[in-house]
Parts: C-alpha cells; structure tokens; sequence
C-alpha cells in the first residue's frame, strides 16, 4: 500500500512538469517520439532521432534499489535522465534517486537546466536552497514530504538522523544537469587559479592547495 502511494505521488511529480508549458526548459517536442541515439557524432541542442526504438528505450530500473552510499560525502545520487532512458528525448522531464547514510550530504549544488521537486522514501533530511539576494530558505523534511529547489538556485541535503534516508527527484528537463560548488572551483581541468580562490575566499595559497588536494583523482 505505502510503495503505491509512493509510485502515484511520483506519477502526480512528472504529470506536473509535462502538464506545464511555463515550467517547461527544453524545446518543445515537434512529434510523438525522438528516443535518442546516444551513439551518434551528430551534434545538436539534445539528441537525434534513432529508428530502431523499443520499448527498452523507454523504460530503467535502476531507481528499485538503494545506491551504495561509501562516497566521501556519504551520499550516492542515480540518474535517470535522457542518457539512462533514451526515449526522454524531446520529452523535458526525468527522475533521479539519491540515498543518504546517516550523517550524509548532498552537497552545494546546482541545477542549471531544471527546477528540481524532491519527494522523501525515507528518513529525515535537512535541506535548503539560497537566493541570488544570499537568503537561505531551508526546512527539515521527513517521508512523504516534498520539498522544491528552484531552477538554478545552489541548494542542499543533509541527512542528520541516525538511520538510512532517500529521495526521489523529479526535474523538468531531460538532463537537468549538475554543478558541485566546491568541485567545480576545486577540481576544474584547467584548474582555476590560486589567486582567484585567495582573493575570492580571503585564504592562504596553502589552504586552497589543501583543498584542490583533497579533490585530486585518486591514484
């Protein structure tokens, strides 16, 4: 009974950005179908059409089961955008499912492509986003509760609790994508340079070292 409300508040989360031509950030679809053909060199604003389609194209399981969470941040986020499901080509929405060890976070991030709807399978998080005017707007949110990160806004999730927590996510884009605040200041290639971070974080050349290091690809 519980996973069937879940999988309807889920179903409500999708209709609502496919319903909505405001909320909408891709183009405009212009026929029934256009699964993407992930394979090929042609570049454009999305993916090109391919012809042999299946159901397969439409359809992942991945979101079934939790991720392992034994990240640096203790959080671990699965996708399931145009790239995981290639039949949302055209089609402006996708899901994604993120699972928190206790003490977990999703950090600093932003969505550039996509407003961002989370609704709570488990546990309790604490979560927030700020505003372009540095006002934090943030909540504590438990199972059966959503909660909204608006498009392109830096947001986060912090699981507190003592127990697992997870979400799912509901965006209206194809592929929302992602931007970490620290990873991307601290492990772009090339990297940006040092007296950008003093000058921007008012640091030390050796406390941004510090933290480029701890970004650096495992060897």
């Amino acid at each position: 009974m519980a996973s069937a409300s879940v999988c309807r508040l889920v179903v409500t989360m999708l209709a609502m950005f496919m319903l909505s031509n405001r909320v909408s950030a891709d183009p405009e679809m212009l026929q029934d179908i256009c699964v993407a053909d992930l394979t090929s060199a042609v570049k454009v604003n999305g993916f090109t059409c391919k012809s042999n389609v299946t159901a397969e194209d439409f359809f992942f399981a991945g979101l079934a089961k939790p991720a392992l969470t034994n990240t640096t941040t203790g959080a671990a986020v699965t996708g399931a955008n145009v790239q995981r499901i290639p039949g949302l080509n055209t089609l402006g929405v996708s899901l994604g499912r993120i699972d928190y060890a206790p003490g977990g976070l999703n950090p600093p991030h932003t969505h550039p492509r996509a407003t961002e709807v989370v609704f709570v399978l488990e546990g309790e998080l604490d979560v927030g986003f700020i505003t372009t005017a540095n006002i934090l707007y943030s909540k504590t949110i438990k199972k059966g509760e959503v909660f909204v990160f608006p498009k392109g806004l830096v947001h986060f999730q912090k699981n507190n609790g003592k127990s697992a927590a997870a979400v799912v996510a509901a965006f209206n884009s194809q592929l929302p994508g992602t931007q970490s605040i620290a990873a991307t200041l601290f492990a772009a290639a090339p990297p940006v340079p040092d007296n950008v971070l003093t000058m921007a974080f008012q640091v030390g050349t050796k406390e941004v070292q510090k933290i480029k290091s701890k970004f650096a690809p495992k060897k």
